[in-house]
């Protein structure tokens, strides 16, 4: 894909489409029209030499013309976390949008990029986004927001939907994030652990992106009036957790008077740690368990034990409805349409969900620009000058303004700070609490408290 030669909305049929407000004007108008002429003379000279001429971008009926570039990355094949449903998703989404005639006539065109894990391959995938004029980076997942950020930048790109797995993607002036982040997720869990639990240990990646855990678990406590988790360290890809369900279980169970809470948040490491939980936990069990979507979903309760598991009864946290939730068919639909047997694309995965909606506002940006323009300035003018995204009740009506910004200071993109509350029960993952919960005073408090 990436010897293909691509088209973006920068080419001469630009100059004739509706100018967004703030774009340049003057002087380069009569070159614009200067460049016009002289590619229709060069159609007309091409007209009876079709076998010898090459295509003229935006002008010929080819049916690469107005084509749409987007770039969705994520790590796949590594010994550590994996997301191929990521990419996979933003494929089957593409299939789907262009068998009806694309978004507004133009055919989506997804490239996908694998940034193994790795700084350097994160940077990598921003830079090939760059090399192939992609307009938007949609619904990745990544924790080298650090790393991919910059090319973005530097050329102006916006990142629609990440994951959220760090600080970056809520501070970067081209971010646009569609959920709350890990941030939302463990201030949520922990406002209701601590109404729930005992002494509580947080089970987490030893990375740069693991440190912020404990603090915004403990800012969830700290509401509830709850003392700080105790902090468990736990390299990335290893094969066995044997120490660190150890050291969870006797944090969890230091007040033997009080049913204490292990929360493994190791993404999908999570299933092998409980391999090691079950083993030690006999010896402890006044433990539960709880956790946040990514780390746990409907898969690992599975694969855990079901309703005879260490889960049951564990409280989840998520920025989405259950999977379970009719809100989700739409997107089952174009799964079992245009995916059908890519066991890569659980509709469970929290990385799958992550990257509809992400799509979900881009084709509504995509709309919102009638005829006009497809850029990746376009793209910026219509998300941060008032436009209005709903996901079909996913999450609440989404919009990028500078007043729609929360108050939160190491967070300053964050514009959905909504959870919700989910549990298991009979070995299902299902809604424990109606609604959302927006816990933006909690993660405020994480820096003023």
């Amino acid at each position: 894909m990436t010897g293909r030669r691509r088209t973006t909305s920068t080419s001469s049929t630009s100059s004739l489409r509706p100018r967004v407000p703030g774009s340049r004007s003057g002087g380069g108008t009569a070159r614009r029209v200067r460049s016009a002429l002289l590619t229709v003379g060069a159609l007309v000279a091409c007209s009876s030499l079709t076998a010898a001429c090459g295509v003229v971008p935006g002008l010929s009926g080819d049916s690469s013309d107005d084509s749409i570039t987007v770039m969705t990355w994520a790590p796949e094949n590594t010994s550590a976390t994996n997301e191929p449903g990521v990419p996979a998703m933003a494929k089957a989404y593409a299939r789907w949008i262009n068998a009806g005639g694309g978004i507004g006539g133009r055919k989506l065109n997804v490239l996908t990029c694998n940034d193994r894990n790795d700084s350097i391959e994160a940077t990598k995938c921003a830079r090939r986004a760059v090399k192939e004029n992609a307009v938007a980076v949609v619904g990745s997942y990544s924790q080298f927001a650090s790393s991919f950020m910059s090319p973005l930048e530097a050329a102006g790109i916006p990142f629609i939907g990440g994951y959220g797995l760090t600080d970056d993607e809520f501070k970067s002036i081209l971010s646009y994030p569609i959920n709350g982040g890990q941030p939302a997720l463990l201030a949520g869990l922990g406002e209701e652990l601590g109404k729930t639990c005992g002494p509580v240990a947080l089970v987490r990646p030893d990375t740069i992106a693991g440190d912020a855990l404990p603090l915004l678990l403990n800012s969830g406590l700290k509401a509830g009036g709850h003392p700080a988790a105790a902090d468990v360290r736990a390299v990335e890809d290893a094969t066995a957790f044997d120490p660190q369900a150890e050291q969870a279980l006797r944090g969890a169970t230091r007040d033997p008077l009080l049913k204490g809470c292990v929360v493994p948040a190791l993404d999908e490491r999570t299933g092998t740690f409980m391999d090691s939980f079950r083993r030690l936990s006999e010896e402890f069990p006044a433990v539960r368990t709880a956790s946040v979507l990514g780390s746990v979903d409907q898969s690992v309760v599975d694969s855990s034990g079901g309703a005879s598991g260490p889960y049951e009864g564990a409280y989840v946290t998520s920025w989405y409805p259950a999977a379970s939730d009719r809100r989700w068919d739409p997107m089952k639909k174009v799964i079992r349409e245009q995916a059908f047997g890519d066991n890569r694309i659980d509709p469970a995965d929290a990385g799958v969900q992550t990257t509809w909606i992400a799509y979900t506002v881009l084709r509504k940006v995509v709309e919102s620009l009638g005829g006009g323009e497809v850029s990746a300035r376009t793209i910026r003018y219509a998300l941060e000058h008032g436009l209005t995204v709903g996901t079909g009740g996913l999450t609440p009506p989404l919009r990028w303004r500078s007043q729609d910004m929360t108050a939160v200071v190491d967070y300053p993109r964050l514009v959905n700070t909504d959870v919700t509350f989910q549990a298991v029960r009979g070995g299902r993952l299902v809604a424990a609490r109606e609604g959302f919960v927006n816990v933006a005073r909690t993660l405020e408090s994480t820096v003023t408290g």
